[in-house]
């Protein structure tokens, strides 16, 4: 009885159960094919893209190749008292620095170097400032000269100076670069060179260089007088007459 009575209970129950197993099965397979017809493989797009070149830099600015000069200093080593002389001092181009310092004016000490100037003309205004520090001395113009540099241009600074006094003077030379951008902005000063010169002034007896060439030009003028043939015939003649005119006495005994 009671075998038969649970071989009729289980049978519906497993009859339910096979039928929701059914309907899952069947419902899952409805969702793959929903999926399947919504998720559609992407279209495959014609490449439209071209291809690019290679990319190059961006062109520069050439590079500034600094310019060589070469700096030459000349002065006087001794000056005389009441007179006048130069210094000088001139930034001349010496690419192949073949240049070789001499004086232009004789007996003046001088003094040469070589030195490289940034290549900056195209972008900024470029000076040459010299200035003379030495005291002491009478100095013109003036002691600071400012002058315009200008590729491949000679640049000369002169100061003449003037002793009133005997002694030794020692003074500074100096220069400076200048670069202005043209642009505008601020300038910026590169100092190039500082020698150092030494300067004595003497006189002759005492006298100034005036006087000391006056007494040469008289000294000139007699000397040239008494080398004359006539001047010594003269007093000559002169001596002989007065013995005419006034006889010694052992002549008249």
């Amino acid at each position: 009885m009671r075998d038969a009575f649970h071989r009729a209970t289980s049978k519906p129950y497993t009859k339910m159960v096979s039928c929701a197993t059914g309907l899952l099965l069947l419902a899952l397979g409805l969702l793959a094919c929903a999926s399947a017809e919504t998720e559609a493989p992407p279209l495959a797009l014609p490449n439209t893209a071209t291809s690019l070149p290679p990319s190059t830099p961006l062109p520069t600015q050439a590079a500034q190749i600094p310019e060589q000069r070469l700096l030459i200093l000349e002065w006087p080593e001794t000056i005389r008292v009441g007179d006048s002389d130069l210094i000088l001092l001139t930034l001349e181009v010496d690419a192949e620095g073949n240049l070789t310092p001499t004086a232009s004016i004789q007996g003046h000490q001088v003094k040469g170097e070589i030195f490289t100037v940034p290549n900056l003309y195209a972008t900024h205004f470029v000076f040459a400032e010299g200035r003379l520090d030495i005291s002491g001395l009478e100095v013109k113009p003036n002691p600071e000269i400012i002058e315009s540099l200008q590729p491949g241009k000679r640049v000369k600074f002169a100061w003449s100076i003037r002793a009133e006094q005997v002694g030794n003077y020692r003074g500074m030379v100096w220069l400076h670069l200048v670069f202005k951008p043209k642009s505008g902005g601020i300038e910026e000063r590169l100092a190039l060179a500082a020698q150092r010169i030494d300067i004595r002034a003497v006189n002759l007896l005492g006298m100034s260089g005036n006087a000391a060439r006056w007494m040469g030009v008289l000294g000139t003028l007699l000397g040239s007088l008494l080398s004359f043939d006539p001047i010594p015939a003269l007093f000559g003649k002169l001596w002989k007459k007065k013995n005419e005119c006034h006889p010694s006495r052992d002549q008249e005994d």
